[in-house]
């Protein structure tokens, strides 16, 4: 497949950093805001790169695009975060065309997430994807590409039970509050940020918890009215959250600042209190844990949580990877034949022109003509030949570009 990946002697690459080697400190140098991702595919497409798509989640960082070489998307990336190369090269990888597919096909499924079959990350990629379109940023490798994840995403999900059972990251933290707070109805629980784990997690609390006064403060108090407004929340103004937090039994951390939002200066309690911070970048200044009443835990702890649901999960990895295969493998086929489209195209042009100007010299010739038949059996027998080169061209056993090359000579084609 790969000399096919190629487009003007650019390579498909898939560059980026991820939980499995990046601790959440340094993808919080790597993270991606929405202003961020704009200027990366528009300094992109300056630098003559044809097609970008650019993910950030708290799991992981990665662009794929087309470049030669690929430290073109790397220092992208860096001149963008707050991230450096020497940083990225200690935790990175670059997989390269076909091994660059594969990747996005893991990652778009589930089988790369942080807990196996998430299926957040595929609505981050129809986002990042919209956005790679709109700035004109997509070229029909990538299009087809994304629509392939997207469409074995769907049937992992409908065909397989590898997102069975509710386990995330809000989910792993309910769990934890459920497990390490008695009596949680009737506690405080604050809720500081809006992101979008956070409102999760705080979804889930309403639903499992039976708690009907969980207090939410963000520091825009019109974000917070609208997303109280959804859960059935108390708004309090961000001026109060030294106070909110005295009276809380369980904070819990959402916001999306780059340095922490939460440090033991603000902690006056001496009753229990235990914070999850849901943020990358960690949220939550480790100085919170000098205090003996507090209690942190990271998303990345609560990723760590594993039970018998995941157990299960993985017991459907083979039945995902044979989907993934299929798909894969209708995405190669077309990947084949845009290979050779351009000289079918160019072959059919050519014997389209010599049917029409034979069948203008026979018009001339034959008084009592029949155009019209002549037309249908020339069209017939065009088709036939023409299919019979790209079965030819279609064949495994055919060195394609070696066939192409020869039908080119022969007929004189010119592709367009």
């Amino acid at each position: 497949m790969e000399p096919q990946l190629r487009a003007k002697g650019k390579h498909f690459y898939a560059i980026g950093l991820s939980y499995k080697k990046a601790d959440a400190e340094i993808r919080g140098h790597f993270s991606i805001n929405d202003e961020a991702k704009k200027n990366i595919l528009l300094q992109a497409k300056n630098e003559g790169i044809s097609s970008l798509v650019v993910i950030s989640t708290c799991n992981r960082t990665e662009l794929y695009g087309f470049a030669e070489p690929p430290f073109q998307l790397i220092k992208l990336l860096c001149e963008h975060t707050h991230g450096t190369i020497e940083e990225f090269e200690k935790v990175a990888y670059v997989h390269k065309n076909s091994a660059a597919v594969s990747h996005l096909f893991k990652v778009g499924t589930g089988l790369d997430s942080q807990i196996l079959g998430d299926f957040e990350i595929i609505s981050q990629i129809k986002i990042s994807f919209k956005q790679a379109k709109k700035e004109d940023m997509m070229n029909p490798f990538m299009e087809r590409l994304v629509n392939a994840v997207i469409q074995a995403s769907k049937r992992i999900k409908n065909e397989t039970e590898i997102s069975s059972g509710a386990t995330s990251v809000s989910f792993a933290a309910v769990q934890y509050i459920l497990a390490r707070v008695p009596y949680v109805s009737d506690k405080n629980l604050l809720l500081f940020g809006t992101g979008k784990i956070g409102r999760n997690t705080c979804e889930n609390l309403i639903k499992h918890t039976k708690n009907d006064h969980i207090v939410l403060i963000n520091r825009t108090k019109t974000k917070a009215e609208k997303i109280a407004g959804k859960f059935n929340l108390v708004v309090k103004d961000y001026a109060n959250i030294q106070s909110e937090i005295k009276h809380s039994d369980v904070l819990i951390v959402a916001t999306g600042a780059q340095t922490p939002t939460i440090s033991k200066e603000l902690i006056h309690s001496d009753k229990p209190l235990l914070i999850l911070d849901l943020s990358i970048p960690r949220n939550v200044a480790t100085n919170v844990m000098e205090l003996p009443n507090v209690t942190l835990v990271h998303l990345d702890d609560l990723s760590k949580m594993t039970d018998k649901t995941l157990q299960r999960r993985r017991e459907h990895i083979p039945h995902a990877e044979v989907i993934i295969d299929e798909i894969k493998a209708e995405f190669d086929s077309w990947l084949e034949t845009r290979k050779f489209a351009p000289t079918i195209k160019a072959l059919k042009n050519k014997l389209t022109t010599l049917k029409e100007l034979e069948i203008g010299h026979q018009r001339k010739k034959i008084s009592d003509f029949n155009e019209e038949q002549a037309e249908i059996i020339s069209d017939r027998i065009i088709q036939k030949i023409t299919n019979h080169f790209a079965n030819h061209l279609k064949d495994e056993n055919t060195s394609a570009d070696e066939s192409i090359e020869l039908i080119q000579k022969v007929f004189q084609l010119q592709n367009k």
